[in-house]
């Protein structure tokens, strides 16, 4: 640990997942990839704003908390102290000790710790920021729990990895880079609502920042971008296209700044120049998004603030439903 290394096989318990799996939110894909963790990684501590059974930032099998009569524990109540939070796990990544820090909350309440996040990213220290709750399908909280600009402010932020899983093998690959990536923080922008496990999703690819899930024969017609749960409407979008007779591939788009990256041969390959006609859907602003989409694609996204219903009705409310991310296509084919 003191010299910063991981132990072997420390990685080899993560899940995988087939679409015959059930679908689940990726906070409790998390929550299974911390227990999972757990026990191969000693060094890993941390623990939640006050949000422990909301954030599932528990280690399965760990009993007790870090307190004065048991200094042996790992678990860190924080309370209701983002910033506090997020400066302690600074602290602890600074110490040199080896330990791998990480601390969750509503993603929303990144802005309460953007100067700490900004110093993990400055100071080159690899916390992992757990942050659910990731889009206006957290409900009737409203507005004011709903990130909308979090997202695109976060990749803004030079040296730090924003993830935001599409099912649980994106989710196992997330957390498999932030804990190999010591001198990079990582910010995990996980959902409260389920979404299903895709066919060709990676844990390996993850590593790519972004990658081919469905294809076609020959060159697109038009490609689908996607991130988080908005990758299940562009797969299953890209099927209605497809039988109208348009030639669809569908790119994941797990973490901007690993694709960003990537040699400009593999970019080619993923994001050809000559596909002009792009969709990007994500349920956050589009900010950011438009060096990918050109003047001839467009973006389903959220440039308002939300509202308060239930996380499916705020979905359909706002178009992120199969129909209407088909009727955009359409307008633009």
């Amino acid at each position: 640990m003191l010299e910063g290394q991981l132990p072997e096989n420390w990685d080899s318990d993560l899940p995988s997942y087939s679409p015959d799996d059930k679908g689940l939110a990726t906070r409790k894909h998390s929550q299974i990839c911390l227990g999972a963790l757990g026990p191969n990684l000693p060094e890993l501590i941390g623990g939640s704003a006050d949000l422990t059974h909301s954030n599932y930032t528990d280690i399965k099998g760990e009993t007790g908390s870090f307190q004065p009569h048991s200094p042996e524990k790992r678990y860190l109540h924080f309370g209701v102290r983002e910033h506090a939070m997020a400066a302690v796990l600074n602290g602890i990544a600074y110490h040199n000790s080896g330990l791998i820090p990480y601390g969750g909350t509503f993603l929303v309440f990144a802005d309460y710790m953007r100067g700490s996040m900004r110093l993990s990213a400055l100071s080159e220290l690899g916390v992992i920021y757990v942050l659910t709750h990731d889009s206006i399908g957290v409900g009737e909280d409203g507005p004011t729990h709903q990130p909308i600009e979090t997202i695109p402010s976060l990749r803004a932020m030079p040296n730090m990895l924003v993830f935001r899983p599409g099912d649980g093998n994106e989710t196992s690959g997330a957390y498999k880079l932030a804990i190999q990536n010591r001198k990079r923080p990582s910010a995990l922008c996980l959902s409260r609502q389920g979404m299903p496990n895709q066919e060709n999703t990676s844990i390996d690819k993850v590593a790519l920042g972004g990658y081919v899930v469905s294809d076609c024969e020959g060159t697109p017609d038009l490609i689908f971008i996607g991130t988080g749960s908005e990758l299940n409407l562009c797969i299953e979008a890209s099927k209605e296209i497809t039988s109208l007779g348009k030639k669809i591939r569908v790119v994941s788009m797990p973490c901007v700044e690993l694709f960003e990256e990537q040699d400009e041969s593999y970019k080619e390959s993923v994001l050809p120049h000559s596909v002009k006609k792009r969709v990007v859907v994500e349920a956050a602003h589009s900010f950011g998004w438009h060096k990918y989409t050109g003047f001839d694609g467009i973006c389903i996204t959220m440039d308002r603030f939300g509202a308060s219903a239930p996380g499916g009705e705020c979905m359909k409310n706002f178009g992120f439903t199969v129909e209407n991310v088909v009727n955009k296509t359409k307008e633009i084919l």
